[in-house]
């Protein structure tokens, strides 16, 4: 159970969605009962019919930046950086000038510090300081960094979707891999359970009586890092920027006194759920960093279902809903996805667990 290679499984290569599907609630819905382990199939716009009157339905609205940017050296070289701090170097943002970011970057050459990078007309940045994984870029523009940004950024979609969104224009990435409810720009990665969400359908489910809770973890570049030890209970977790609002916790808070589900979208509303909760499920409204590892054994306090799709192997997120459900449920249904041909990982389909 706390082996890596425990939480592998089979899955074809042209399984894993390259892109989305045209409307975003049209997608595929796995529905697993982790008691009984059964399985049904549905759509997602389907899951008005199993959510319930009085649920709490919790979902992430970060908002991922166009983070992935690409420019050349003064010697020519090509370089491609992401930019892994924005949230909390964000307050430093002004209409113009110099701002410094902690960036991941790949070259042919590791560039030193003093290295001069040019991102396009309206963008220059300095290499300050060189640190064991990371660069801290200094950047300058006399626009705007939120411009220069949009304008020379990609959206830093995940190594397994393999095509080249920045040279072809009719990818829009910058509106498909983000939620139709983010808000707090800060995530390099997206919630991607609440990819499948329309402005509609959220409409409709609140006209159900179910309530919508907010809360924001800004998913970080750690999400991508496989785990490196074969026991998976050796591995650290990274930690993420999180915010949970008064509003937010007394929603949640009534549903658990009252025995109403909270219904988590997402494997980063889970985890911060779970991180701040009380042994009764409560929590209070806090900002913070959280590092929860949630894998098999792990009792769950706060969330009672949840929304969220299907994961790598070997991955801190299948170890996860592993917890939740069962590893050997998980697999099962994962096998089941791939028999009847459900796209995985960010753009693909989702599975909900209750």
């Amino acid at each position: 159970m706390h082996a890596l290679t425990d939480y592998d499984y089979f899955l074809p290569e042209d399984l894993i969605a390259q892109e989305p599907v045209s409307n975003r609630d049209q997608s595929r819905l796995l529905h697993l009962k982790k008691t009984t382990g059964e399985i049904s199939h549905h759509q997602f716009s389907s899951l008005t019919n199993l959510l319930k009157k009085g649920d709490v339905l919790v979902v992430n609205n970060t908002a991922v930046i166009p983070a992935r940017m690409f420019g050349r050296k003064e010697t020519g070289g090509k370089i491609e950086i992401l930019i892994v701090n924005y949230a909390a170097a964000a307050q430093n943002i002004s209409a113009g000038g110099k701002i410094e970011f902690e960036c991941l970057v790949k070259a042919s050459k590791s560039p030193k510090p003093g290295t001069c990078i040019d991102f396009g007309p309206d963008l220059k940045a300095t290499v300050s300081a060189v640190h064991e994984r990371t660069f801290t870029l200094e950047f300058f523009s006399e626009q705007p960094f939120d411009e220069v940004m949009n304008t020379n950024g990609v959206m830093p979609l995940p190594p397994y979707i393999k095509r080249e969104q920045a040279a072809d224009p009719k990818w829009k990435d910058k509106t498909s891999y983000q939620t139709v409810y983010a808000k707090h720009k800060g995530a390099v990665a997206a919630p991607t359970a609440g990819l499948h969400f329309s402005a509609k359908m959220l409409e409709h489910i609140k006209d159900m009586g179910v309530s919508i809770a907010n809360i924001t973890l800004h998913v970080g570049y750690g999400t991508f890092m496989p785990i490196r030890c074969s026991d998976i209970r050796d591995h650290q977790m990274h930690s993420e920027h999180f915010i949970i609002s008064e509003s937010t916790a007394k929603m949640i808070n009534a549903a658990k006194t009252d025995g109403r589900r909270v219904v988590a979208v997402g494997t980063t509303s889970v985890r911060t759920l779970e991180y701040v909760a009380d042994e009764k499920g409560h929590i209070s409204p806090c900002t913070g960093s959280c590092d929860i590892f949630i894998y098999p054994g792990y009792t769950f306090k706060c969330v009672d279902a949840m929304i969220t799709n299907f994961h790598l192997p070997q991955s801190t997120l299948i170890m996860l809903v592993s917890a939740f459900a069962g590893r050997d449920n998980i697999l099962n249904a994962y096998n089941c996805a791939v028999k009847e041909r459900y796209r995985f990982f960010s753009y693909g389909d989702a599975m909900f667990i209750e």
